[in-house]
């Protein structure tokens, strides 16, 4: 079962740009089309990065609204006809990307201009190895290979303040080095 999601992760990865988002995600199960556009939205946040670095100023206002437009266009599906299993695929990636579409405002609102600034260290960022054809869980200074365990189409909590501070906490205190926790002012070990 880990070769098959595994597998299925890698053709996601690499077909998420051949088509549009919305035809794309059809295509896989959801764990995968949920897991690839999470990897997608840390690639296109260090893209917006690099842009900004260049000097262009707009770059992460841009990702931003590319961001409110896939919502919108997900929103549209939820009205139209969908099996129950597609249904709660989108819903979950909406989820996910509402949490998504809020970090980059925050880090628009907050002038954030680097990616090593700790509000984007600081979120579970999910990371694509095209050598190794991995999947990597990044948070701080914590990676964690992605475990490729079927998880099935079940929905996901709102993430909000509250939920996402143990979903940056945990897996620090599981690395392997000290983590030192900007929130706290304490070394976590």
């Amino acid at each position: 079962m880990k070769a098959t999601v595994r597998h299925e992760m890698t053709e996601g990865v690499t077909a998420y740009e051949e088509k549009l988002r919305e035809q794309w995600l059809f295509d896989y199960p959801a764990q995968v089309a949920l897991t690839c556009t999470q990897i997608w939205w840390t690639t296109e946040v260090g893209i917006a990065f690099a842009r900004l670095e260049e000097g262009y100023e707009n770059a992460m206002k841009d990702y931003y609204k590319k961001q409110v437009a896939q919502l919108k266009t997900l929103i549209s599906m939820l009205i139209g006809q969908l099996s129950k299993g597609d249904r709660q695929k989108i819903m979950t990636i909406c989820t996910i990307d509402v949490h998504a579409r809020d970090v980059v405002a925050k880090m628009i609102a907050q002038k954030v201009d680097n990616a090593q600034a700790f509000l984007w260290l600081s979120q579970l960022r999910h990371r694509w190895d095209d050598e190794t054809k991995h999947c990597f869980a990044n948070i701080c200074d914590a990676q964690f290979l992605y475990s490729y365990e079927y998880l099935g189409n079940t929905p996901r909590l709102v993430i909000t303040p509250l939920t996402d501070r143990p979903s940056s906490g945990l897996p620090r205190s599981r690395s392997p080095s000290p983590v030192i926790c900007p929130q706290s002012r304490r070394e976590r070990i």
